[in-house]
């Protein structure tokens, strides 16, 4: 996550991003193998096929098998999306080099989701860009997560800071002239000069390696993440069900609870608890702003909300849907953290409050801790 946060800012630095340090894994006795490809999961042996640098293969075999190969980006089919100067934000190098590239340039961002919003964020406090522009298919920024009125505020606080939006409208052609990347050409007839273009277009889970299991959604897994006896999937392939239901997350904050809990099964650890014992929490940082989001609903809209998003002071409870009795699924919040971690704990106990409540003035923290052993 601070790849879209932090290091695009310019406010961390390149060697602060690797996983526990340079020699984390010499540290902790792991086989760490480098620049190496895994050709070939066999997930009935609990092996793997590994092709080493000079083509050899070599076939591992292991008592637990973890597969978490992640996700990669889709790429839309416009016209020009292989021309240079259009970059995805998965990795390191991609990161390293949409921050070269943007130094004085003209930036467009397809998609207004997590990493859309992240990049525009980081790319516009690193003030290094000539210009950054959002493209959206949607009226609104994260509609999938948040209600119209927190959409607006963040809308807001991007544009005090120099970004611009174009709603509505779909990318149609990214243009080029000699191969690099000049304007891009929306469905609505607007063209936008750009000379880098960020592709913010959601992943694809990669289940490739799992060819009995190559299912697009995801590899259906149990609540402890097992694929099978010995062979675990987890993080963005995985779709586990968790308290909210069954389903595929993809959202780091996520994929460690998955680590977590495949851990505890690995070691066969009770005080661990399993995936159906947890529920999704996850968060997005703009502009210094930490915006949480707890729990899954089926839709942002028609909410309650307490608070006001403009003073970067609320709290939002979603519903699936409008019954006076249907408990809150989800909610987020910007400044009010116990609020949200209350609302969280009743939410994984079974104990989240129904519309009713909410409206009648529940008290979330008060029922939380009466609820606390």
């Amino acid at each position: 996550p601070l790849l879209s946060k932090a290091f695009l800012a310019g406010q961390m630095d390149e060697s602060k991003l690797i996983l526990g340090g340079s020699n984390w894994a010499d540290r902790n006795n792991i086989d760490l193998r480098l620049n190496q490809r895994v050709s070939e999961v066999l997930p009935n042996e609990n092996a793997i096929i590994i092709e080493n640098n000079n083509g050899d293969n070599e076939k591992q075999s292991a008592d637990f098998l973890v597969v978490a190969t992640g996700a990669e980006p889709k790429i839309p089919p416009f016209k020009g999306a292989d021309l240079a100067g259009v970059f995805t934000l998965r990795s390191m190098s991609d990161a390293k080099a949409i921050k070269e590239a943007s130094q004085d340039k003209q930036v467009v961002i397809v998609g207004t989701g997590f990493i859309g919003m992240e990049a525009a964020a980081a790319l516009s406090q690193a003030g290094e860009a000539a210009s950054i522009t959002v493209v959206g298919r949607s009226a609104r920024v994260m509609s999938n997560i948040v209600s119209q009125s927190v959409s607006n505020t963040l809308i807001k606080m991007h544009e005090e800071h120099g970004v611009n939006f174009a709603f509505g409208a779909n990318v149609a052609d990214i243009n080029g002239d000699k191969g690099k990347v000049n304007s891009v050409t929306l469905t609505d007839g607007t063209e936008i000069k750009a000379d880098v273009v960020i592709l913010g277009t959601g992943v694809a889970p990669r289940t490739d390696l799992l060819e009995q299991v190559n299912d697009p959604d995801g590899v259906q897994v149990d609540n402890e993440l097992q694929l099978r006896d010995g062979v675990y999937a987890l993080g963005d392939i995985a779709k586990a069900t968790n308290q909210m239901g069954r389903m595929r997350i993809e959202h780091w904050r996520v994929a460690l609870q998955h680590g977590i809990v495949t851990a505890g099964a690995i070691l066969n650890d009770d005080n661990v608890n399993t995936l159906e014992e947890r529920i999704p929490f996850f968060w997005t940082a703009q502009y210094g702003k930490s915006l949480r989001y707890s729990g899954h609903a089926a839709t942002p809209d028609k909410g309650i909300l307490f608070g006001t998003p403009d003073d970067l002071d609320y709290i939002e409870y979603y519903f699936d849907d409008e019954g006076e009795n249907t408990r809150a699924s989800a909610a987020s919040s910007l400044g009010r953290d116990k609020e949200l971690i209350a609302f969280s704990e009743l939410l994984r106990r079974g104990h989240a409050p129904t519309r009713a409540q909410i409206n009648a003035g529940f008290d979330i923290i008060e029922q939380a801790h009466a609820l606390s052993p």
